[in-house]
């Protein structure tokens, strides 16, 4: 009988119990006090887009929590959601998908107060790294320097998974180039060249040079 109980969450998610979300133009940081917009997409197993569902956001800073919904975009499976972080400091924001269970938890997002001066550009590798959940990465595959990764964990392991830069890029740009099965298999997400040379740098970059 217990067997079965922990059984039965993983028999759900491979049955279609799970979702990825992918999150559009992630900013370094935002100003607080200021709305701040989140365009983002559900993917029931990372790959068919999911239409109907009441995304909400959650964010929060110590002691302080806000909420915000999301509404549809203008894309099947798109939703927008526009929220205000009220002060100064690191925020964990977290969008509920409103499929089952299926969250995402973005790396924290600094928010400084209005003008402060503008923060250093963050390292391409660690730009990757954010990236790495923002993209829904995070959902399919196991990372070692990101926490919670794998949470399905229906795509190869990434950690230390050295692949040749030129070939990665080209992949991470029309994944159809290589063959691929199964209802989990790599959608094109449409990412930008910014946002593609950001997680190539991060998915060949040796893991001490994050720590």
């Amino acid at each position: 009988m217990l067997r079965g109980l922990f059984l039965a969450p993983w028999i759900a998610a491979l049955v279609g119990g799970w979702a990825a979300i992918t999150v559009e133009q992630l900013p370094d940081y935002v100003a607080a006090g200021q709305p701040v917009t989140l365009t983002f997409t559900v993917r029931q197993h990372g790959v068919t887009r999911l239409t109907g569902l009441k995304p909400s956001i959650e964010a929060r800073s110590g002691d302080v929590t806000t909420t915000a919904l999301a509404a549809p975009g203008r894309d099947t499976g798109q939703y927008v959601s526009t929220f205000t972080l009220p002060r100064a400091g690191e925020w964990t924001i977290t969008i509920h998908s409103g499929f089952l269970n299926s969250h995402v938890t973005l790396l924290p997002l600094q928010a400084i107060a209005p003008g402060a001066t503008t923060p250093l550009a963050l390292p391409e590798r660690e730009r990757g790294r954010r990236l790495f959940v923002a993209k829904g990465c995070v959902t399919c595959h196991i990372h070692g320097d990101v926490a919670g990764s794998g949470v399905v964990a229906v795509g190869p392991e990434l950690t230390d998974r050295r692949l040749p830069a030129d070939y990665l890029k080209q992949f991470l740009a029309n994944p159809a180039i290589a063959p691929q099965s199964g209802p989990a298999r790599m959608p094109n997400l449409g990412l930008e060249p910014r946002e593609i040379a950001a997680l190539a740098e991060f998915l060949t970059a040796e893991r001490h040079a994050l720590r």
